[in-house]
């Protein structure tokens, strides 16, 4: 789904300073005035509760809630209750309150809400989902899948949503369609089987919703919720397109698939209360797929309400899939780390909406645009730069009221990308008189392109396009350029590319841990959209339809709980563990050329840190062979050799759990599919020479396929040597388990920080890869 584009700057500033930050680097399209904020001294505060140590002159559990905050306060209530990703429940406190509160007995934390704010016709034909879809619909499970998405709601009139061919509702789902602003339970069908929405924290910091301009309801007033839905297991629609851009059909990843939307995001944005109440009742429903295009800051897992959450729906057996974040091309910019987490970046598909622009000096150069109205003259017109018509001191970005009338008048502005949204700075020209628009890229956003239907003529340029075209604005006495457009185009290589916009790594919280997990397509998706509001999201846009075009991080992981949804359908068995790695030890990292993919951003090739363990192929995860399996008591060792407590380790898994003192746990032993390998550049030194450095990891495969003996490749680093035993495993029989070791020893730091490397076990039919990143620190 498309994104809000507003400080993307900024965005990236706050992810290197580790606070909240934008998942949706796009996502401003709503030009949504700030509303004050009076908490009357009170904020929301999320209560952890050991339900064990409930006191025992209580015998409800809800009773000894509310005896507790009559205790620290005479008007707190509570908000929610929350049964399945925390015992507990949120309230408003001041700040001496919530410090008496967690005094209490049996309180085990009390955590302040956080604000986040958000982070297809083409796309199943570059997965090469046919083949695929007609396996997995042979195996009869695909409409036995629900899909969950927490986002911005759902436009239940769609025909991306219709029940045609689809069987009854799956007798194990709980869930329902509730009543609200212009929704009931007559919105929802075989498809939309489920739809709710969560407004409490949202109300408690921003008072009563205005209903004249947001529905209180699970009705999707945004658009990002509508696409994101769509996009995992929207039903398929012939003739679909945005203004004929993309034309054919589109479909979901999972069409059979069944949905069931939870608005938890509002204009405001997401509150962590409204969160946690959204994935308490996903759990409670029965959803099999949880897709959360949402995210933050690092912080503790125990600290950190959405991989608390996602713990309690993965120990409920749910996939849960997130995006990994719009903080690129920044390194370690990522978000959603937990290893329970499919955590997921952005990719391009081999479909382009191609633009042109031709200086008058003869020379053209090539750009995007979704652009489709009035067309501009045939002649050439003056053209001007921004920050040579504008009385701001940040003229060049085209803010509002930045550019002066009678300079711009009939004129195209060259505007720089950045600082505000990009098809709000279309509108700013078109404001001012102007007859056109090129969006120039800087160095902070390089030859990636974004597509948007803007309100007037409009072309969004590379980097290395828009300075040869301001270096001709500048030294030229008359500058003169006209505007011209492609449709669509198909077929584009090389793709796929890594986006610019989406979060790398490494990971700082967990090193070890290599994410993100895969890339999926991300750029330029089509899929369904609110009737609300124009594709533009402005107030300004009166267009209508039923299907857009957006890209970011936001729209690759719907993109991966579709296909999880296919492959739950097809092996239900499968533990959401298990599901990730065939997604990942199958996915691709190299073209059918051989080179590896590349970075758009830098036009070189993409590492592990990019694209995490490929990008994904579904077709061969259908098949994987073999899979790096885990289970809860896998991550309770995690937190152990996190060095967690006790009490940490209930915060997060709301259990007892002890690390025995007579086990070494070691991050490095968590069966994950990948592998971080850092190391500490202090070596022991010794008569001038430096002492090698060596870590040992270990990994157990389970067999999913049939009998098979398995062969280890290593693909070795020129700075570490890389060493496997067993070097073969023989598979005799189905969920067979095998272990292996991997010694990684590094003798001297490489010229650069980091290096990389690929495992691979195989039976000459099935190739089970997983990425190593090396880095020195």
């Amino acid at each position: 789904m498309e994104e809000r584009e507003q400080g993307e700057k900024m965005s990236m500033l706050i992810f290197k300073s580790l606070l909240i930050s934008l998942l949706l680097v796009f996502s401003s399209r709503h030009t949504v005035a700030e509303k004050k904020i009076n908490h009357h001294s009170k904020s929301t505060y999320i209560i952890y509760t050991d339900k064990f140590s409930m006191p025992s002159s209580f015998n409800d559990h809800l009773l000894w809630y509310d005896s507790s905050l009559k205790s620290v306060s005479d008007s707190a209530e509570r908000l929610y209750t929350y049964q399945h990703v925390a015992h507990g429940f949120s309230t408003r406190l001041t700040t001496q309150e919530a410090e008496l509160l967690s005094k209490q007995p049996g309180i085990l934390s009390v955590i302040p809400e956080i604000r986040y704010d958000l982070h297809t016709t083409r796309t199943p034909e570059f997965l090469g989902l046919e083949k695929f879809i007609t396996l997995s619909l042979a195996s009869g499970r695909q409409s036995d899948v629900v899909v969950g998405v927490l986002d911005t709601g759902v436009w239940p009139e769609l025909k991306s949503f219709d029940d045609k061919g689809l069987g009854p509702v799956p007798s194990s789902w709980k869930g329902e369609c509730e009543r609200g602003k212009n929704f009931g339970p007559a919105n929802c069908n075989k498809k939309l089987v489920g739809a709710r929405f969560f407004a409490k924290g949202y109300e408690a910091a921003f008072g009563p919703i205005d209903e004249s301009t947001e529905s209180k309801s699970p009705r999707d007033d945004d658009g990002h919720g509508t696409h994101t839905s769509t996009t995992a297991a929207g039903s398929a629609v012939a003739g679909a397109s945005l203004f004929g851009f993309a034309n054919g059909t589109a479909r979901g990843m999972a069409t059979q698939a069944r949905v069931a939307t939870y608005k938890v995001c509002w204009l405001g944005g997401c509150f962590s209360s409204d969160i946690a109440a959204g994935i308490d009742k996903a759990i409670a429903d029965g959803v099999n797929i949880l897709s959360m295009s949402i995210g933050g800051g690092l912080t503790d897992y125990y600290r950190d309400t959405i991989a608390i959450g996602t713990f309690a729906a993965t120990a409920h057996r749910i996939l849960v899939s997130n995006s990994a974040g719009n903080g690129g091309p920044s390194q370690a910019s990522l978000s959603n780390v937990a290893p329970w987490l499919t955590t997921v970046g952005a990719g391009t598909i081999d479909r382009d909406f191609p633009a042109y622009v031709t200086l008058g000096n003869g020379k053209s150069y090539t750009g995007v645009s979704l652009y489709n109205g009035k067309l501009p003259p045939k002649s050439p017109i003056p053209i001007v730069y921004a920050g040579n018509v504008s009385g701001d001191s940040e003229g060049s970005l085209c803010s509002k009221g930045s550019l002066i009338a009678a300079k711009v008048a009939g004129k195209i502005v060259i505007c720089d990308r950045g600082g505000n949204a990009r098809v709000e700075k279309g509108l700013v020209v078109k404001s001012a008189g102007g007859s056109g628009m090129i969006l120039a890229n800087s160095e902070d956003y390089g030859e990636e392109l974004v597509a948007d239907s803007y309100l007037l003529p409009a072309i969004a340029l590379g980097q290395k396009s828009s300075n040869v075209l301001k270096k001709y604005v500048f030294s030229s006495p008359n500058p003169t350029a006209k505007l011209s457009f492609g449709g669509t185009h198909l077929g584009v290589q090389p793709s796929p590319v890594v986006a610019a916009f989406s979060s790398r790594g490494p990971n700082l919280l967990t090193p070890k841990v290599l994410k993100p997990d895969l890339i999926a397509p991300g750029v330029n998706i089509l899929a369904g959209w609110t009737g609300a509001v124009g594709p533009t999201g402005m107030t300004e846009d009166t267009r209508h339809v039923e299907f857009n075009i957006i890209s970011g991080t936001s729209m690759s992981c719907p993109h991966v709980s579709g296909l999880a949804a296919l492959l739950k359908g097809t092996h239900p068995e499968w533990s959401p563990a298990a599901i990730r790695s065939a997604l990942m030890t199958t996915s691709y990292r190299t073209y059918k050329n051989g080179q590896t993919l590349k970075d758009v951003y830098t036009g070189l090739p993409a590492t592990p840190f990019d694209f995490g363990a490929g990008h994904v192929d579904p077709v061969a995860a259908f098949d994987p062979g073999l899979v790096y399996d885990a289970t809860v008591d896998d991550y309770l060792s995690f937190f152990c050799a996190l060095n967690y407590s006790s009490y940490q380790i209930k915060l997060v898994a709301r259990r007892d759990f002890t690390c025995s003192k007579r086990k070494k746990y070691r991050v490095e032993d968590l069966n994950y599919p990948s592998f971080a390998v850092p190391f500490n550049t202090a070596f022991g030194v010794k008569g001038g020479s430096q002492k090698p450095t060596a870590v040992q990891y270990k990994r157990t495969l389970t067999n999913v396929g049939a009998p098979a003996t398995y062969k280890v490749s290593v693909t070795q680093s020129p700075s570490v040597k890389i060493v496997v035993e067993p070097q073969t495993l023989s598979f005799r029989q189905l969920n067979e388990k095998k272990s292996y070791t991997v010694t990684f020893t590094s003798s001297s730091k490489p010229s650069g920080t980091n290096s990389f490397a690929y495992l691979e076990w195989s039976d000459g039919k099935h190739k089970v890869s997983s990425p190593i990143a090396f880095s020195w620190t």
